[in-house]
């Protein structure tokens, strides 16, 4: 495992610095070490720590959503508000919607089949998402509109749209029946409940950090990241909006000592270093290059068709919004990325025997794939050209 480690910050590292030098983002670098050094490469990673992958990537993206949250202010979500709100639901419906069509007449998909193929691609990348836009803040492209904000905020609550719908059809084919009161409710419910677990655990960490104002900031960093990993396993055991809650922690904390939270926003751009590198290699690693193959043609003509209806959400979402016509274009870009949730869950209806498991498994993994270099560079490429630096 200890070479398996050296591996993955060696092969990342230079990878990601090769890809810089290209002018393309560190991040596709990692993804390709990951393929290389996983089981559709040379299979150099020991499988003690494939078997802890998912748990290290979940660390990972713990560190992003809370820096994330720490750079989330009131005036912030007064602004994107509105428009947040419909970037966070309609284009993945529209996505999930046009799959789910495709995939009951082109590839003969029952339909509870389709259902859990379309919200499993539909679902955007957090991991992709949240750090190109972080690194957008801290140019200062689009900040006069919140743009990054608006984006990285919208996509968290995405992702529990798509992984709820996608339940609620695995649901379906396990049991055969589902109430249509638990679908009309379960997707408030779990955001709501989010936003509220967060905001209590932020209340009771401020609380501490105000009494025991004296810990260094290595100490409070650490009880942050305990805290919000206790956060993350109790939203799962919950079935609640763990990342929103995660993401709530930091606004809470931003909100409520100012000071505070920047040190601690600093303390974590640290850790995202490392945390980084194992993140990108390992969604690297998971991705079964062989099992893509298996899609072929129509399966990247059903990626496509599913990123247009995607795009058409985006810009209805944005349409007589405060965002000019650049900024929308920006946001179409940005909602591109998928590879998490693809990673995470592509292999779920395989595992529940549900018929053609293997082909969505397949088209899932083609989705990252084909999604993740594409967003990445369009992110890196465009945002300079579509954003404004404040004057």
């Amino acid at each position: 495992m200890l070479l398996s480690i050296a591996l993955i910050l060696i092969v990342g590292l230079f990878l990601g610095f090769i890809f810089e030098r290209l002018n393309l983002p560190s991040l596709l670098g990692m993804l390709l070490a990951g393929i290389i050094l996983g089981p559709s490469g040379y299979g150099l990673l020991s499988q003690e720590l494939m078997g802890i992958s998912q748990e290290i990537r979940e660390l990972a993206l713990i560190i992003i959503l809370l820096r994330a949250g720490l750079g989330i202010s009131k005036a912030t979500l007064k602004k994107i508000g509105k428009t947040s709100f419909k970037l966070s639901f309609i284009p993945g419906l529209l996505e999930g919607l046009a799959i789910f069509l495709i995939a009951t007449h082109i590839f003969k998909l029952n339909w509870q089949s389709a259902g859990m193929l379309a919200f499993i691609i539909a679902a955007v990348s957090p991991a992709v998402i949240v750090p190109s836009m972080l690194q957008l803040i801290e140019k200062n492209l689009g900040k006069d509109k919140e743009v990054p904000t608006l984006v990285l905020a919208s996509a968290s609550i995405d992702d529990v749209f798509a992984i709820t719908i996608f339940s609620i059809f695995l649901e379906l084919f396990k049991n055969g029946e589902v109430q249509i009161f638990n679908i009309l409710t379960k997707i408030p419910i779990k955001i709501i409940s989010g936003i509220i677990l967060g905001v209590l655990i932020g209340y009771l960490l401020e609380k501490f950090f105000r009494r025991y104002k004296k810990l260094d900031l290595s100490y409070q960093t650490i009880i942050l990241i305990v805290v919000a990993i206790f956060t993350t396993i109790l939203g799962d055991y919950l079935e609640i909006a763990s990342l929103l809650g995660l993401m709530t922690i930091g606004y809470w904390l931003l909100e409520k000592n100012k000071k505070m939270a920047t040190n601690l926003s600093l303390a974590l751009n640290k850790l995202w270093i490392p945390a980084k590198i194992f993140l990108f290699v390992l969604i690297g690693a998971a991705v079964k290059v062989q099992v893509a193959l298996h899609a072929g043609w129509l399966g990247i003509l059903l990626i496509f068709f599913g990123l247009i209806a995607r795009s058409i959400g985006v810009l209805a979402s944005t349409a007589n919004s405060y965002l000019n016509f650049k900024e929308r274009v920006f946001c179409v870009i940005a909602y591109i990325p998928k590879a998490t949730v693809q990673a995470a869950i592509g292999a779920v209806p395989l595992a529940n025997g549900v018929p053609n498991g293997e082909l969505i498994l397949a088209l899932a993994v083609m989705s990252i794939i084909l999604t993740a270099p594409l967003g990445a560079i369009g992110i890196n490429y465009f945002a300079p050209k579509l954003l404004s630096k404040p004057k």
